[in-house]
């Protein structure tokens, strides 16, 4: 296996279609970037469309912008509902946007705010624009996903909305632990289902981006002195993403990040998530229960 892969292996993409939420800035500019400069139509899912026109000024290529606020089931509703009139096959779902960290804060659906963005809104997204996907050849769903999914790994099924006690990082953890079994149930039916369409994660080390304003300043200030050091630019940090989105070789329910010691730095490589992320049972009441709480039922 290759492994130096660069954002120059990425193949050909021309007449496939990408759809890559929180594209506007960091890991998901990065990966819609090179996308579009490989020949793909990508729409920038945003939800802030004046940030999402911005960046798609900066891009070289087909990009188009469809506002997608995962915080709201409904604005996650009508962007699947204008996705699918305006495209009748989708070759990529890029599922990058995200949150961390945060004050403990509700979405408007009641959720708590990581787990509502970075799990449920896009489970609820994927499972609305997953028949766009399944006729397509060689279509792929890709989660991003964190080495923090380590973090007090556990889905709290007592209390999946923190609503007894908050940590911020814990939080963080669930979310994160909870993309990767989606991604691995996710493949798990798409295989059952006959389809070519495979689900695949990824994650970008540590890379400097903007997912960690949220930090405590106690935490933030120290880090952000030592980011030269200790984390990579965005452009590397799309790079897992990127293979797990583009490479022939990956095959479903594979995990892909850096190469480097840590997985914190370094060129894209398969990778192993924790015990905990492969548990079948968890994965099976996760979706099960994600299914109740969006009210969102997969094709698959």
């Amino acid at each position: 296996m290759n492994t130096t892969w660069t954002e120059s292996d990425v193949p050909d993409q021309r007449g496939r279609v990408a759809v890559v939420t929180g594209a506007n800035t960091g890991l998901g500019f990065e990966t819609a970037r090179v996308l579009a400069e490989r020949g793909a139509s990508v729409v920038l899912a945003v939800r802030d469309v004046d940030k999402g026109e911005q960046a798609a000024a900066r891009i070289a290529g087909a990009v188009t912008v469809q506002r997608l606020d995962l915080t709201s089931l409904a604005s996650v509703r009508a962007a699947a509902a204008q996705l699918r009139d305006a495209h009748p096959r989708i070759d990529l779902l890029i599922n990058n946007a995200g949150v961390m960290y945060t004050p403990r804060q509700l979405t408007e659906d009641g959720f708590e705010r990581q787990f509502g963005t970075n799990h449920l809104g896009h489970f609820a997204f994927t499972g609305l624009l997953l028949d766009r996907l399944l006729p397509v050849p060689g279509s792929r769903v890709v989660t991003v996903s964190s080495t923090g999914h380590r973090i007090r790994a556990a889905i709290h099924f007592d209390d999946l909305q923190w609503e007894r006690s908050y940590s911020r990082a814990g939080a963080y953890g669930q979310s994160k632990l909870a993309n990767l079994m989606f991604t691995y149930e996710l493949q798990r039916r798409l295989a059952e289902h006959g389809t070519t369409t495979l689900a695949a994660a990824a994650h970008p080390g540590v890379s400097n981006t903007e997912l960690v304003r949220n930090t405590p300043t106690m935490v933030r200030a120290p880090a952000e002195r030592l980011a030269p050091f200790v984390t990579q630019p965005a452009s590397m940090g799309a790079l897992p993403t990127l293979r797990a989105a583009t490479d022939p070789a990956v095959l479903g329910g594979q995990y892909y990040g850096p190469g480097g010691r840590g997985e914190v730095r370094g060129h894209p490589r398969l990778v192993t998530s924790s015990p905990e992320s492969y548990d079948l049972a968890v994965q099976r009441r996760l979706w099960a229960v994600s299914e109740d709480l969006t009210g969102v039922t997969s094709p698959v």
